[in-house]
């Protein structure tokens, strides 16, 4: 209306809403299957459920595969809804020849059944496919359980962490680099001579400039951290007036709600261990392990008892050998462990 042409989104800009739209779509194929193989868990559907589960099968060629995974879940969760926890005795089963359940004996099934679908929802309503789209929508990634190293056109080198991504958008004026997802560390070619261009690493609505060599952002809720390992930073947070510089071996945190605090007591190098092909824990609740372990492993680590996710742990973990050391840390806790598609269980 006032003769100034509509910005047009980039090509980048939509081929990353696409694939957002795409996984999205995903994402809601998994939560319907997990609906569906609940409700069949409950006997044999009437017509009008048949009726419409037939039409939703038809509807889209992934939806059967969705769903027979959804059961294939669901039938091994019922073994661990109905298990003890850590550390208590066994229950009794009832009798088999038992022609109508007690009250009670219902009452568990149904409470049973309640925690296996929570369970389900678990397993396959988790943002499984974010890693899966990021090689789409980064010029580097990582796959699960890879650490990978890249150089940069301007000689930087870029360690990447297990499912992690990067967007390399360097211009005449500064050399920009988005992390997408995860965490990475940067050693930095320094400015001079022909490089006059500053480097910035863009995360969770901040900045972080490079006044030295070496550092680590990553990912944090729904912000992102900054640690430092040789020299130092400046970091920025939009909205926020000012920087904070960061000296070597100091670290902190940043998002629109808190601003920019210091994450006191950090080892940099404990937390930067997966650079070394380990990850080390001194003291940490089993349920922080958990989810560090999940960036690492294609079956995801789910504890379903609250006194055993408040264990802690201490121990340093090789990369390449987590389902061994798994083993070991079940054996240790005293704890169960199942195995189902897509994800173990630690009660």
């Amino acid at each position: 209306m006032n003769g100034v042409p509509e910005r047009q989104p980039s090509y980048n800009e939509k081929r990353e809403t696409d694939v957002i739209s795409q996984h999205l779509r995903e994402q809601q194929i998994r939560e319907e299957a997990a609906d569906w193989a609940v409700r069949l868990s409950q006997g044999d559907p009437d017509p009008a459920t048949a009726e419409a589960l037939a039409r939703w099968c038809q509807a889209d060629p992934r939806h059967p595969e969705a769903l027979a995974f959804a059961q294939a879940t669901w039938d091994a969760l019922g073994q661990l809804a109905d298990e003890p926890a850590a550390g208590e005795p066994p229950r009794r089963r009832a009798p088999r020849e038992a022609a109508r359940p007690a009250p009670r004996t219902r009452r568990r099934w149904r409470w049973a059944s309640g925690v296996a679908a929570l369970l389900l929802v678990a397993v396959l309503g988790v943002d499984a496919g974010r890693p899966l789209l990021m090689p789409l929508l980064a010029d580097y990634a990582s796959g699960t359980g890879e650490v990978r190293r890249v150089t940069l056109p301007d000689g930087s080198e870029v360690e990447l962490d297990s499912r992690s991504a990067i967007d390399v958008l360097y211009s005449d004026g500064e050399r920009r680099v988005r992390l997408l997802a995860g965490e990475a560390c940067f050693s930095v070619a320094p400015m001079g001579g022909d490089e006059r261009r500053p480097f910035v690493v863009e995360s969770a609505g901040g900045t972080t400039r490079a006044l030295g060599t070496r550092f680590l952002v990553g990912e944090r809720g729904q912000g992102a951290w900054v640690g430092v390992l040789e020299h130092s930073v400046a970091v920025n947070l939009e909205g926020v007036p000012g920087e904070r510089v960061l000296s070597e071996g100091q670290s902190a945190r940043y998002d629109r709600v808190q601003g920019i605090q210091p994450l006191l007591g950090l080892d940099l190098q404990r937390a930067s261990s997966w650079r070394r092909g380990v990850l080390v824990f001194d003291r940490v609740p089993l349920a922080e392990v958990a989810e560090q372990l999940n960036r690492y492993r294609t079956r995801r680590l789910v504890v379903t008892d609250a006194r055993l996710a408040r264990r802690e742990v201490s121990g340093v973990f090789r990369l390449d050998i987590l389902d061994e050391a798994l083993d070991t840390l079940t054996h240790e806790l005293h704890a169960q462990r199942l195995d189902v598609p897509g994800a173990t269980f630690l009660y």
